[in-house]
Formats: structure tokens, sequence, C-alpha cells
């Protein structure tokens, strides 16, 4: 098992229907719940606990997740709104060095229940027409709408997964 991918890696059927995004809104719905059972009371060792060597501590963790989502999420309307836009990758390893990774967890959890929110408002109402609409990401070419929803909900999880490993709440042989 790959400690990177705990819950494995994004799996995407080739044709994502109603069904699909519906249980993906649900998961993105309830994940702040479960986000926030996982972190509170957290100490400040435990915020700085990691779950393999060199990777994002608990704290940069929730501030990527944050930081993911709102990227993707921008995304998403775009894709929506324009025809094939061409958006650029954000360098991960860069933002988390920024002054705001020190904030308190809590300001990224308000940022991406938000979010979320938002994403299911959008996500509530999609056509399949609007499902297979796309942006173009730079160096990784077209991802539709569908694959967009898919991914924000594994992603989230996927890292959740990685505070659970690093507060020694979750086995890497339990994720599976």
């Amino acid at each position: 098992m790959d400690v990177r991918y705990p819950i494995g890696r994004l799996e995407v059927p080739a044709t994502v229907t109603r069904r699909h995004i519906d249980s993906w809104l649900e998961e993105i719905a309830q994940y702040i719940q479960n986000l926030r059972k996982t972190v509170a009371n957290l100490s400040q060792e435990d915020l700085q606990a990691t779950y393999r060597e060199g990777s994002f501590t608990v704290q940069q963790l929730v501030h990527h997740i944050a930081d993911s989502q709102m990227n993707m999420f921008q995304r998403l309307k775009l894709a929506l709104t324009d025809t094939h836009p061409k958006v650029s990758n954000f360098a991960q390893d860069e933002w988390v060095k920024l002054a705001d990774s020190d904030l308190p967890i809590e300001v990224s959890i308000q940022m991406l229940d938000a979010i979320n929110q938002r994403v299911v408002a959008i996500g509530q109402h999609l056509t399949e027409k609007e499902l297979a609409r796309d942006f173009v990401l730079e160096g990784s070419g077209a991802t539709t709408v569908g694959e967009t929803v898919a991914k924000l909900s594994w992603h989230a999880r996927h890292h959740l997964a990685h505070i659970q490993i690093a507060l020694g709440e979750l086995e890497v042989n339990d994720a599976l």
C-alpha cells in the first residue's frame, strides 16, 4: 500500500452519471463534519505531525486542502461559463510556504466549508451536457466538469486520510 494514496488513486468512470455526481456531492457535503471531528482540539505538536517523512504537516494539509479546493472550484465555474478555458497549475509546495499557512486551521476550515456549500449548490443543478464541459489544465489537457466534481470529493478525503495517519487515527492498512 502506498501511503501517498491511502484511499487509492482517483478513479473516474468513463461516463459520469447523475448518480455519480450525487454520491460525490454527498461526500463533499459531509466532509467538513468529518474534518472538524478529526482536527478537534489538536495541540501544536499534533498540528506539526506528518504522515510520512517530508510530507506536509497536519496544519499545512488543512490549508492545502482549502487552497486546492478553491482552485478546483474556480476551474469548475470557468468550465461552466467559458469555452475550453485554459487554466494554470498552482505551485502547491510554494503556496504552503506563504504566511497564511501559519494562520489557525479554523480559517481554512471556514473557507473550505463555504466552498463546499457552493460546490454542492452548483452540482445539484448540473445537466448531462454541463458534465461534459471542460477546462484545459496546463500540462495535463482537458478535464471535464464531471471529473472535477469527482476530484473535489476524492482530493479532500485523500488528505483527510493523510491527516488521520499523521495523528495515529488510521493505520495505512486500515485505509484500504
